[in-house]
């Protein structure tokens, strides 16, 4: 096998989730409009594995386009996950382009004053 190893991947209707263990990086992109956070229960697991046994994470999120309410209470749940967890130093990327990640990424480091917010 060449290139790069996918062990996680989650898809629907607009998005995808992929975490590359490799790269110690979970990557979301597209639109993330699910009903309510029991649905984003496999997003939270994928986080919350991703999470576990590193020393650095790196939440790409430079191309995911929307994320609805349940969504970014995710986020904010995880963040509080990372903060706890105290052993990985949690890094999340986002794009200026994409109106509503300026605000909600940077409302997390409130949850996480360690966090690292990369925009490119």
């Amino acid at each position: 096998m060449t290139g790069q190893t996918l062990t996680n991947s989650l898809s629907g209707e607009g998005y995808a989730v992929e975490f590359h263990p490799e790269q110690d990086c979970v990557r979301m992109s597209g639109a993330l409009r699910l009903g309510g956070l029991a649905e984003y229960g496999p997003i939270s697991a994928m986080l919350e594995d991703a999470l576990n046994g590193r020393e650095r994470l790196v939440l790409d999120l430079s191309e995911l386009e929307f994320l609805n309410s349940s969504g970014i209470a995710t986020l904010s749940k995880f963040v509080i996950l990372a903060r706890n967890h105290g052993d990985c130093a949690l890094v999340i990327c986002g794009s200026r382009d994409i109106a509503w990640q300026g605000k909600s990424l940077n409302n997390l480091k409130r949850l996480m004053p360690a966090l690292e917010l990369r925009f490119e």
